[in-house]
């Protein structure tokens, strides 16, 4: 189906979990297209990123309270020119860990934190895409999904709740491609391996030994490949999880 947009339109993107890491990446490569960018976390707008209107475009919220991201997202839609939305990205997610950092398991893991994951990891996602559905049909924009490599395999440092959750949403992205692509919709996940943000684990160095590659992603990485997603050189990707990891899943 054919973009509708004119090309000197200024899009733009609606992006999750901005303030560190792979977020935090994406909002530069993004910007640095001429991108409009509407951040969103659960701090302020952090004062060392170096985006234009980054404090003008930013919204904070707590995703795990359905009812702050339904409060979010009519701000969102108020922020939105002509009802206008080209990209989604889903990027935020939490793992917590248990003391002195231990992997929480499925035996560990309190009830409240497994709601608490599923709603800012899955459920969000969902809000989300419902409230927003209308502007992105309107500029028939895309959807990336940021699941993960422990999605589909026991990882030794992310917790049971953080892997089930990025797996659901590896399913989730799948029926999210059915039922947007009708509306003009793209729906598309990627999955970070070992990417060299600050919340890696200690040990993640025997990790690398066995990557192909050998080495760590880079946020930036992780970045270009998002932006592949959102843009029309991945017209034709839809329902789609991206392996990002060196090799990792092999």
């Amino acid at each position: 189906m054919p973009n509708p947009l004119p090309n000197d339109e200024q899009r733009t993107l609606i992006l999750t979990g901005a303030s560190r890491g792979i977020g935090h990446a994406t909002v530069k490569r993004f910007s640095s297209a001429g991108w409009r960018v509407i951040t969103c976390s659960r701090h302020a707008f952090p004062e060392n990123c170096p985006w234009a209107a980054g404090p003008e475009d930013h919204i904070q919220v707590d995703l795990s309270d359905p009812d702050d991201t339904m409060r979010a997202v009519r701000e969102m839609r108020g922020r939105l020119k002509e009802g206008r939305l080209h990209a989604l990205v889903n990027n935020a997610g939490i793992s917590p860990k248990g003391a002195n950092g231990a992997r929480l398991d499925t035996l560990s893991t309190p009830m409240a934190a497994w709601r608490q994951v599923f709603e800012v990891n899955l459920f969000s996602t969902v809000w989300l895409a419902q409230g927003l559905r209308a502007a992105l049909a309107a500029a028939h924009g895309a959807i990336v999904n940021v699941t993960s490599i422990a999605g589909g395999r026991v990882h030794p440092f992310a917790g049971s709740a953080y892997a089930t959750s990025k797996a659901a949403l590896a399913a989730l992205t799948r029926e999210m491609a059915a039922d947007f692509g009708p509306l003009g919709v793209r729906v598309n996940a990627i999955a970070p391996g070992e990417i060299d943000t600050a919340i890696l684990s200690p040990g993640t160095e025997k990790i690398v030994e066995a990557i192909p590659l050998r080495r760590l992603g880079l946020p930036e990485e992780v970045a270009k490949a998002i932006y592949y997603l959102c843009t029309e050189q991945s017209s034709y990707v839809t329902g789609a999880e991206l392996h990002i990891n060196g090799g990792q899943h092999v």
